[in-house]
């Protein structure tokens, strides 16, 4: 599917912009799908959504897979919103793993989760990054196959009618990648299934968990699967399996990866946490932005809904003055269904963070176009930025315009 095959060359593009106003629309620039863990079932629920709640731009940001983008390509199309297509890795900072600093994931020294923003649809990563890209997703899977097996031997413990396997939640329960979270929402949904009374399935989930009581509303399944998730199969729970080194690249292939791809590096930034504490990496964003130029990574994406607008507001301020690319998203990257739209732990976005969420997905956008017309996008091979921020802002408005008048069938 090309999506940019009906559109005038930029120069048209441009005039067509010159002759509307430049209006902010609403953008999440990273959400997940069940092409990785998701809280939506179908990938339409989230064009439905964004279609009730005024959402123009959309994201998908899967962990190590474009396997969503044709799906989502042609929803976006039909629902005529425009599609943004990136993705997720986790991946390790050496330097920082060796003098224990915590990056974006505040329990684990160097382990970082890294995106790429506007990669090239179609998909056309190949050669050795193809390679390392598909390698690091066996060794995820690897880990969760035995994950799997060791939570089914608890389970059978506890009650040989309880049977769980990694072939039935592969089918029955993902679009072909299982994580950490579908582990738990299958164990939900069998224990359901094997106990209608609840007195009954209270009493089982208590004997799992080593007749340690649970403290959930059985009908909260967002609840009741992050408990799963806590008892069982994290650190310290009868089904927990530390990951392979194996599984983690180096920053720097990562951003190989995705240059390869076409996309654009960007470092989601954690922030401050519900108690207003940063990690040692964030937590002076002068320093940040000299560690993060040192990487040639030139672009950030944050979720607001964990951050305090006090913090929130003068963190994009500042890297907005520094020339970065910013954008926003929710993520939805657990079983809770919260909406679409992007806001701040305690406040909506001013017009200020939508219009600098809404210059960033039009950068993007314009990166996406450019690229699929075989020239040059927003950044080089080397992920420098080789174009002019105000004229890619002006190009991918313009972009966007056009794909959600209806004019891109």
């Amino acid at each position: 599917m090309d999506l940019y095959s009906q559109f005038p060359p930029e120069g048209g593009l441009l005039q067509i912009s010159e002759n509307s106003d430049f209006v902010v629309r609403k953008v999440n620039n990273h959400f997940h799908t069940p092409y990785s863990f998701s809280a939506f079932t179908e990938m339409s629920q989230v064009l439905q959504m964004a279609e009730e709640e005024g959402i123009s731009v959309l994201g998908i940001n899967d962990f190590y897979t474009m396997a969503g983008y044709e799906e989502f390509a042609k929803l976006c199309a039909r629902h005529k919103k425009f599609p943004l297509f990136n993705i997720e890795f986790m991946g390790l900072l050496r330097k920082e793993q060796e003098n224990g600093t915590r990056v974006n994931d505040p329990n684990n020294p160097g382990r970082t989760y890294f995106c790429g923003k506007g990669l090239d649809y179609p998909p056309n990563l190949g050669g050795t990054s193809l390679e390392k890209l598909t390698n690091v997703r066996a060794e995820s899977e690897k880990q969760t196959k035995v994950m799997v097996e060791k939570a089914a031997d608890h389970l059978h413990q506890a009650d040989p009618q309880l049977k769980l396997d990694y072939e039935s939640i592969l089918n029955k329960h993902t679009k072909g990648m299982v994580r950490e979270r579908h582990i738990a929402k299958a164990i939900r949904i069998l224990l359901e299934q094997k106990y209608k009374d609840a007195d009954l399935r209270k009493a089982k989930l208590n004997k799992i968990y080593g007749n340690r009581k649970s403290s959930v509303d059985l009908n909260d399944a967002a609840s009741l699967e992050g408990e799963i998730r806590s008892v069982l199969l994290k650190s310290g729970g009868p089904a927990f399996v530390k990951e392979d080194p194996h599984a983690f690249l180096d920053i720097s292939e990562v951003i190989k990866i995705i240059l390869d791809a076409g996309g654009i590096p960007c470092y989601p930034v954690l922030l401050d946490d519900k108690d207003g504490n940063f990690t040692k990496f964030e937590e002076n964003m002068e320093r940040l932005y000299e560690r993060l130029i040192s990487l040639k990574v030139f672009s950030l994406e944050l979720i607001p809904g964990r951050n305090h607008s006090k913090f929130l507001k003068p963190f994009v301020e500042f890297f907005d003055k520094k020339g970065f690319v910013i954008t926003f998203g929710t993520e939805h990257n657990t079983p809770a269904l919260e909406p679409l739209t992007v806001r701040s732990a305690d406040a909506p976005l001013d017009d200020y963070l939508c219009r600098v969420s809404y210059k960033g997905a039009c950068v993007i956008a314009a990166h996406q176009y450019l690229r699929s017309k075989g020239r040059i996008g927003y950044v080089d091979q080397n992920g420098i930025p080789v174009n002019e921020m105000d004229r890619f802002v002006r190009t991918g408005n313009a972009v966007i315009s056009y794909f959600t008048s209806g004019k891109v069938l």
